[in-house]
């Protein structure tokens, strides 16, 4: 059964292509997610991903961005001045770190940009009891874990938290080290498989940038 969602605009998808490391990770994630708010919502929804470079303006046209990889991330002057200017604006960007770690080169480089850009006490842990976690489906523990997790793969370590950057009391930059990316890049159809849909946090973090 599909739930009102109280956005009236038409929800796209948008992968952020920086120049450094590799972007274009986890290529079914997108479509599988945007089944999912299909499926459980009743957000209009363009079922085709769009990839923008974080140098384009056309960023700002974007409600919702994705940002992942295993490498270097280290934007240039202006990527770092556009991914300021959106996330300071209004703009939601989900971050996931593909190697699942706190390590590696991923995780190191991305949080030095978002000290850079935002100052280094900007990227804080949220709590479990966050609205994140109850905007759509209910998640009483938190972010539910990933199975990458779970076989011990990158730190071995179940991370408990996810972290945020917090701009006017609303999350700006939602940062995971738990590779939702990799959980969820599989055909959609290949849900019916799983006893429970683990996409379901994925369309709570897209209904909580989305209403929030």
């Amino acid at each position: 059964m599909q739930r009102d969602v109280n956005y009236r605009g038409k929800f796209f998808f948008t992968r952020i292509q920086y120049d450094s490391g590799d972007w274009n990770t986890d290529q079914r994630m997108p479509s599988n997610l945007l089944h999912s708010l299909v499926q459980y919502t009743t957000i209009a929804v363009d079922t085709e991903e769009k990839v923008v470079p974080l140098a384009s303006d056309e960023l700002f046209q974007s409600p919702f961005c994705y940002l992942s990889g295993h490498k270097l991330v280290q934007f240039n002057a202006k990527e770092r001045a556009n991914f300021k200017k959106y996330v300071e604006n209004g703009g939601f960007v989900f971050v996931d770190d593909c190697n699942h770690d706190i390590d590696g080169l991923f995780a190191k480089s991305f949080e030095a940009q978002m000290a850079e850009i935002f100052g280094p006490e900007a990227l804080q842990k949220i709590p479990n009891d966050h609205e994140l976690y109850s905007c759509f489906f209910e998640f009483e523990k938190g972010p539910p874990a990933t199975s990458v997790e779970l076989n011990g793969w990158g730190d071995d370590i179940i991370h408990k938290y996810l972290k945020a950057i917090t701009v006017k009391n609303r999350i700006g930059v939602l940062y995971s080290n738990k590779d939702y990316g990799c959980e969820w890049d599989y055909d959609f159809r290949n849900k019916r498989w799983y006893k429970t849909d683990n996409t379901r946090f994925g369309v709570n973090i897209v209904v909580h940038a989305l209403t929030r």
